[in-house]
This record gives C-alpha cells, structure tokens and sequence, in this order.
C-alpha cells in the first residue's frame, strides 16, 4: 500500500505546520500497519493556477500528479481559513478537473478514470469552526474525480472561538475525538484500499455513456 498525502498548508518547509503535526499521527498508524507514506506540501512546488494536468512554465503540478497516479490512498489534508479550503487546497481541487477531458486520464477500454480503485480522505485543523464544511467539499470533490470514498475518513481539530491556540499549542494531540476520528479515518482507508486492490472496480463507463446517450433527446 502507497499512501501519499498532500499537505496545503500555506507554510513553506521547513516553517511549523500544525497540519503537518496531525498528518504525523496518521504516518505513524499507516506506518504501523505497513503502508508506504509520503508527504509533500503545494507550496514547496510551483503549483500554477487551471484546469490542465501541465500548465506548462515551470508548472510543477505534474510531479504532483505523478505521486497521486502512484498512490493506492490519497489524503489532502488543510488547513481552515475563514471558514473555508485553504486557498492551496482548492487549487488541488481545480487542477484535478484534467481528469475529465485528458484522454490519458482515462482507461482506453473503460473510460475510467486513473483514480478508480484509489481511496480518499482528508485531514484538517483550524482554530475555529468551518471543519464540516471543509470535509464535504473535499470528499464530494474526490468521489467525483472517481476516488472511492470509505466510511469515516475524515479527521479534524478546531480550537474555541477567537483567535486561540492551534492544534498543537492547544494540546489537539490529546483530545478523544480527533484521535478517535484519525484512527476511524486510517483504518477504513487501508481496508478499501486492500480490498479495491483485491477486487478492482469493474464499472465499463464507456459502455454506461452509450446506454445514456441511447435514451436521452438532450445531449451535453
């Protein structure tokens, strides 16, 4: 099992991340269970805005993308600002869309996408609220691009209201229900990861568009 885990913290390396420092728990159990980890953050790489896997200069998206293709289980993790994605991470979300209209995204005889048969989750931390919202956006997103999405794969921290302490200087490594959360979230993730990987989706989508296309008047 390879599980690659791309952390959009706004901090380059190697400054404080305390993402990084909850994606460290999650290394250290998909370690324990004998999967393969790797972390990179965005901003360590010139990552450049749009809808293409290659933007082209100096585009570093594709190294990215490479590790994603690669990878049995995917995890992006953030952090919240204002509520919402870190802006790094809704750049993941934009430059994923390639899948749709890149034939070499795609399988020849099925029409799946490379991300079939691939797992997802996401970790986030925040030091108010807006960790809900966050999840549900990258989660659709993901199963969407054509991830399988497992129960209970998302783990978070959120401090109390105002500007208070983040996740580590609050103590977030000891609280119950982010660490029961991240051991629901690496635990499902490895068991369908294993099991796609044992029994792989067989879903023609070529086959499925024709049917579509067949009884429907309006075509898009």
């Amino acid at each position: 099992m390879k599980a690659f885990i791309l952390n959009c913290t706004l901090k380059p390396s190697p400054e404080f991340s305390n993402t990084e420092a909850l994606i460290n728990k999650a290394i250290t159990q998909l370690q324990e269970q004998g999967a393969e980890t790797e972390v990179l953050r965005l901003v360590d790489h010139n990552v450049l805005p749009g809808t293409e896997s290659d933007m082209g200069n100096g585009d570093e998206w594709p190294i990215l993308l490479e590790k994603i293709r690669t990878c049995n289980i995917f995890i992006l993790a953030t952090p919240i600002w204002m509520g919402r994605l870190a802006s790094t991470a809704q750049r993941v979300i934009e430059r994923l869309d390639a899948i749709f209209h890149e034939k070499d995204k795609a399988d020849e005889e099925t029409g799946q996408y490379f991300t079939y048969n691939k797992v997802a989750g996401c970790l986030i931390t925040g030091n108010e609220d807006g960790a809900h919202s966050c999840a549900a956006q990258i989660l659709w997103a993901m199963q969407e691009f054509g991830f399988t999405i497992p129960p209970n794969v998302n783990a978070y921290w959120v401090g109390l209201a105002g500007r208070g302490k983040d996740y580590v200087e609050a103590g977030g490594e000891q609280h119950y229900f982010t660490n029961q959360t991240l051991r629901y979230t690496v635990a499902n993730l490895l068991f369908f990861a294993r099991l796609l990987k044992q029994h792989p989706i067989d879903t023609n989508l070529k086959e499925l568009n024709e049917l579509a296309r067949a009884e429907s008047t309006h075509h898009s």
